[in-house]
């Protein structure tokens, strides 16, 4: 059996204008970055903007096995089954991390026959949209230390600055540091930290704008920390949001590139969904909803993650209204989700299956509360039992909602034509009635309870002294009319990692919450989240190498 990289590496990939040419875009609108990807100028926008948009569908998933389950990789095949079926469609996901990628489980460019190509670049370096993000938020730091150092005429209290450093690698130990040392020259001593990239307020930022003035009126709206009088000091007051912007103006435009079947895709933009908002950008899915007549796009982690911030985030930034959902569950999940452990997991086993299908039941009905239509994907592995499947497709359907067996991984955009076919019935036959969960003028309280009983089922919420005291100061600073971004597991409804399955009568602990005010949003840190995750035991950076003609192996 063939590796992702093996597949990848053995396909033919067009030439980016013609891919182009495809999605009705001409070369002048383009921004070429070698023969096979390309960024959309703003020229194009113009062009298009008035044209009108076309379905939106979201993709989503059930809580995942720390393996993953194929999320992207059913996006990217859905897409290409809706064009084999002779319909005008789009793509539109996230960029992959360095962290992950190098750390726990190798790249996130699709899997199997259903991926984005060229799949190393889009996994690796790209067109530098990450760097850009990275260098962004590390001149603001770097500018804050400057600040200090130089008499800080702004009063900033060192104790008291929230903007982290960031880097988009998997690394523990820069959690928590001290910068400053060495001598008075060196600049002044203070405790500091690392978000990994995706987790940047920068990222989030670049994904919610909408345009470059947009990204600079953000930019300046950030609060990097509190002055001795315990007041807000904000980005704009250090003068530097201009360099910013400079070093963003390129990340801002969309990458075009294309699937192994050749179908026009968006990779733009990449937070995490269990400690950021977990969307591609609000540009992308503006462009691809103007260029096809349906956009697919992805969203992060279970539904009780990126779907809920997709929704009540990203929606309601951007006024945009979902047409479909599409859930993405398995076999070997839903198995994980009933108990059985990991290692066992390809073993065919009903019992375990019947287990975990109470899963499912929560994220069907988490989604039906947004007033969208949802249909469950089935992504089938080599694993999976005929019994297994049936018995799934038997509970989906009592569960009332309608299903399709999805064989993408395996076959590319031929395996995805029943789950096409399901989606464009559904179209056809419901129509969205979308709503936020929540109003974001809500007491800060009153909204993080409303997520985690409605979405997580949680029985009651606790907040530390220190949450108490953040959400005191964001309702004294009048800041806490925002959406919410609850941080927490992706492996539970829960924020617990162990609380599998649908677990009832739990409660939801609150350490710490963050103001991202740029982004639009107010981070809750729920269970023992952190912004920095660390390498596990073996890296997924062990096995990958290069040989002396420039071959890449081992990743993923």
């Amino acid at each position: 059996m063939k590796s992702d990289i093996e597949i990848a590496q053995a396909a033919e990939m067009k030439n980016i204008k013609e891919i182009a040419g495809v999605a009705g875009i001409v070369e002048s609108e383009l921004e070429l970055y070698g023969d096979y990807k390309a960024k959309l100028k703003p020229e194009l926008w113009e062009r298009i903007k008035k044209n009108k948009d076309g379905k939106l569908i979201l993709v989503t998933a059930i809580n995942p096995t720390p393996a993953g389950e194929g999320k992207t990789t059913t996006s990217i095949g859905l897409a290409m089954a809706m064009r084999r079926l002779g319909k005008n469609a789009m793509l539109a996901i996230r960029e992959p991390s360095l962290g992950p990628c190098m750390g726990m489980k190798g790249g996130a460019a699709g899997g199997g026959y259903a991926q984005v190509m060229p799949m190393e670049d889009i996994n690796l370096h790209f067109t530098g949209d990450l760097h850009a993000i990275t260098t962004a938020n590390n001149l603001l730091s770097a500018v804050i230390d400057n600040h200090i150092f130089h008499g800080n005429a702004l009063r900033i209290d060192p104790q008291r600055i929230a903007w982290k450093r960031a880097i988009d690698l998997n690394d523990r130990a820069l959690r928590e540091i001290v910068v400053g040392l060495g001598g008075k020259s060196q600049g002044v001593p203070r405790e500091d930290g690392f978000n990994i990239s995706v987790a940047s307020e920068i990222m989030a930022i670049l994904c919610l704008a909408e345009n470059m003035n947009d990204l600079k009126n953000r930019l300046e709206k950030i609060i990097i920390g509190y002055n001795f009088d315990n007041k807000p000091i904000f980005a704009r007051e250090l003068k530097v949001t201009g360099a910013m912007v400079t070093l963003l103006k390129d990340a801002m435009k969309p990458n075009l590139v294309q699937t192994l079947e050749h179908t026009p895709a968006l990779v733009h933009g990449g937070p995490f969904a269990n400690i950021a908002h977990g969307c591609n950008s609000v540009l992308a899915t503006r462009y691809g909803l103007k260029l096809g007549d349906y956009l697919i796009t992805e969203a992060g982690f279970g539904a009780d993650l990126g779907a809920e911030k997709f929704f009540n985030i990203k929606c309601r930034a951007a006024k945009l209204r979902p047409d479909a959902v599409v859930l993405v569950a398995t076999v070997r999940a839903l198995k994980y989700n009933g108990g059985m452990d990991k290692e066992a997991l390809p073993l065919p086993s009903t019992v375990f299956l019947k287990r975990g299908i109470p899963n499912l039941e929560k994220h069907i009905e988490n989604l039906k509360r947004f007033g969208v239509p949802v249909v469950v994907a089935i992504n089938v592995f080599p694993t999976d039992t005929q019994k297994e499947i049936k018995l799934l497709e038997m509970s989906i359907r009592k569960l009332g909602a309608i299903c399709a067996v999805s064989e993408v991984w395996a076959h590319g955009g031929e395996g995805g034509e029943k789950l096409a076919q399901a989606v464009l019935e559904t179209l056809a036959k419901k129509k969205a009635n979308f709503k936020v969960l929540y109003s974001e003028t809500q007491h800060l309280k009153t909204k993080i309870e409303t997520v985690a009983k409605k979405i997580y089922g949680a029985a009651g919420v606790e907040f530390s002294v220190r949450a108490k005291k953040q959400m005191e100061k964001l309702e004294e600073d009048r800041m806490d009319k925002l959406p919410i971004c609850i941080a927490k597991t992706q492996y539970s409804l829960s924020d617990n990692p162990k609380l599998l399955g649908r677990p009832r009568g739990f409660v939801i602990n609150i350490s710490d919450l963050r103001i991202s005010n740029g982004a639009g949003f107010i981070v809750v840190l729920a269970g023992d989240i952190m912004t920095m995750p660390g390498l596990p035991k073996v890296p997924a950076a062990e096995k990958i190498d290069v040989d002396e003609e420039g071959k890449i192996s081992g990743l993923f």
